[in-house]
């Protein structure tokens, strides 16, 4: 289907284009700045800017739909990152702790 009448681009381009860029970096805010840049045009009208919108959502969605990991594995790493956390803000506070001492 033909999003883009301006720069004659389709929906199979921008899907493909969104591809690759999560394939790159899955958690990358995806903007339609960045699938124009990707294929070297720019938005003349703009009046396609809301369909490329809802393609990026559908495509996005889709592919973390099914790179998504079981529960467990969720709250496993949440854990992990809560524990992580701790360990930085510990790490501040004896630095900190420290600095204003007198030589």
């Amino acid at each position: 289907m033909l999003v883009c009448q301006c720069n004659m681009i389709t929906s199979q381009e921008i899907e493909d284009i969104v591809l690759t860029l999560l394939k790159a970096d899955p958690w990358q805010l995806v903007v339609p700045a960045k699938v124009y840049n990707e294929l070297a045009r720019r938005a003349k009208c703009s009046g396609c800017v809301p369909n490329v919108v809802d393609i990026i959502v559908r495509v996005t969605e889709n592919y973390h739909s099914q790179q998504a990991h079981p529960a467990a594995d969720l709250i496993h790493i949440q854990t992990g990152l809560e524990k992580l956390k701790k360990q930085q803000s510990g790490a501040r506070r004896e630095r900190r702790s420290t600095s204003h001492r007198a030589a």
